[in-house]
């Protein structure tokens, strides 16, 4: 008997064929949301790699749902569908593998009163001399890498000892965001973007280039000031919209087909964008994240979804389609965000119609919104529509 795999292989093509080329399903290409990317909300501004844009799930959520519905990511990353859901007076549920993203995003649906991180930042006590298990040296001054490693002592001990409170975990989201970067604005000498962390080798080398070296950067003052700014533009209806859904969201790192705590047919809107094969190494990106907050990186990278074949991809994708389909309710919608890969050879929207037709959906549309590169993009030599993915590629499938 064929394997899934095999299986999606052969009906890939009678699929396509059957619904794409006859145009049954729509698809349209256009500007959909990009020009009002400007306007997000500054509580989004938490970096994680291959995340999309607030205007992307606000777009579905304001078309397909109401106020008090239940919207979901399987694959949170960051939290961007979550938190726009909960800006937007949804309830929420969110899920991701990688026990980071439950960091990332926790916090931000339970908005502590700045003055009371301020408050609490100034009774940690940094204790000078901490020593790191690993060599830091080459991303962190040795007084810098002191505070850092005694501000994860203390947020290990609180919660060890079930203390660690909603002021406790925002520190360590704004902690954990702020550990390496290409501004002053970081605890580390110049390096890569904050979304990817590089070895200590290649860091080496990178300032050996600049001929540089990690100055001293003050830990809390830093946490405060991307405190403020995450803060910015948030009015006191905003955080009381977002406490709100934190307090009956459900946030899980589970398996994306194993999600057996959420109800049947709950859900109205998911909105998502799963791994892209083997594109973004997650657990290279986030090695030393996981190292701040206590978290085996190479276990979580073992249950990161990395298909090598788009046959490997589809099969996974098919199980969390069936999952999807058993939690979606009657008239509700799953968008599905995929990119081209592989310099535009391979377009996985043209894999995902079969899947999610395969596991019971019907597929309603295909959005593919253009939009400009952000300067990360750029800086790997990838051009304005022309391949890589800053093409969004919706696959809007309906119970």
């Amino acid at each position: 008997m064929p394997s899934i795999a095999q299986q999606i292989k052969q009906e890939r093509n009678t699929l396509i064929k059957l619904d794409l080329s006859t145009r049954t399903i729509p698809t349209s290409v256009s500007e959909f949301w990009t020009s009002r990317q400007r306007q997000a909300s500054s509580i989004h501004e938490v970096s994680y790699r291959a995340c999309f844009k607030p205007h992307l799930p606000r777009y579905f959520i304001e078309q397909y749902t109401e106020p008090g519905d239940i919207v979901y990511d399987p694959y949170m990353g960051r939290g961007t569908t979550i938190i726009e859901a909960a800006l937007l007076g949804r309830n929420v549920i969110g899920n991701d593998v990688n026990p980071l993203c439950t960091i990332f995003t926790a916090p931000r649906l339970n908005v502590p009163p700045l003055n009371e991180v301020e408050k609490r930042l100034s009774s940690i006590r940094l204790i000078q001399d901490s020593k790191s298990d690993i060599d830091l040296s080459m991303f962190f001054q040795a007084k810098t890498l002191s505070e850092i490693v005694s501000l994860k002592r203390y947020l290990a001990r609180r919660s060890n000892a079930g203390e660690e409170d909603a002021i406790d975990k925002w520190i360590r989201m704004v902690a954990t965001n702020r550990l390496t970067g290409h501004s002053s604005g970081f605890f580390s000498v110049y390096t890569l973007p904050p979304n990817q962390a590089t070895s200590p080798g290649s860091q080496r080398k990178i300032n050996k280039l600049r001929r540089q070296k990690p100055e001293y950067r003050n830990v809390k003052e830093l946490i405060l000031r991307k405190s403020r700014s995450l803060l910015r533009n948030l009015s006191p209806e905003q955080i009381t919209s977002l406490n709100a859904a934190g307090k009956s969201a459900k946030l899980s790192s589970s398996s994306a087909h194993l999600t057996l705590h959420i109800a049947d047919e709950s859900v109205r809107l998911t909105v998502t964008s799963p791994p892209f094969l083997n594109i973004v190494q997650y657990s290279k990106d986030n090695w030393l994240r996981c190292w701040f907050n206590g978290i085996d990186d190479a276990e979580v990278a073992k249950n990161i979804t990395m298909s090598h074949t788009v046959e490997e991809w589809s099969a996974e994708m098919l199980k969390v389609f069936l999952e999807l389909f058993r939690i979606t309710a009657r008239g509700g919608y799953v968008a599905f965000e995929v990119g081209e890969v592989r310099k535009g050879n391979v377009k996985l929207d043209e894999y995902v119609v079969p899947v999610g037709l395969k596991a019971g959906f019907t597929c309603k549309a295909i959005l593919i919104n253009k939009q400009l590169f952000t300067k990360t993009a750029n800086i790997w030599g990838i051009k304005n529509n022309k391949h890589g993915t800053n093409t969004n590629r919706i696959v809007l499938f309906q119970k």
